[in-house]
């Protein structure tokens, strides 16, 4: 593990007084590519390349959420007995737009975007482009609703 992002990750555990002041910390130290204003993010975890990860205004990131901004597949490929080739490791970014939700112990998976005024369901796995305006879940996660439907029914 980076120190850097060993050092990240101690200082998440240690920041009292919720997800708010947590975000603040990131948004100020520059941890993350970009945090919008209005941002609360709950998980304490940090990927292993923040960088890559640009959040826009008003979201809110439930506990236990994943950030996968990379795979290690190439580890496993490059040790492969009279393997010809050389593996690299696969990085990408992870974008989520205005207004969005993600809930509790999602995935989010490189080179994905998440539209604006989006809602993931809890324990939801994203690994492709969500849509403006989606409501989506499920594993693989996928569309199940609109936006508006949504927040008519919340009324």
């Amino acid at each position: 593990m980076q120190m850097k992002r060993l050092i990240y990750q101690i200082r998440m555990f240690t920041i009292s007084g919720g997800g708010v002041k947590r975000t603040d910390w990131l948004r100020k130290h520059h941890v993350y590519g970009h945090i919008g204003p209005n941002v609360m993010i709950q998980s304490r975890k940090i990927p292993l390349y923040p960088e890559l990860i640009k959040i826009g205004s008003n979201v809110r990131i439930a506990s236990g959420v994943s950030f996968i901004t990379h795979d290690v597949v190439h580890n496993m490929l490059n040790n492969i007995p009279g393997n010809k080739y050389k593996y690299t490791e696969k990085k990408g970014r992870i974008t989520i737009g205005d207004n969005c939700f993600i809930g509790a112990n999602c995935i989010i998976l490189y080179d994905v975007t998440i539209g604006n005024n989006c809602i993931i369901g809890a324990g939801s796995v994203v690994t492709k482009n969500i849509p403006d305006g989606s409501v989506c879940a499920g594993v693989p996660c996928k569309v199940i609703s609109d936006f508006e439907s949504f927040k008519k029914k919340r009324m």
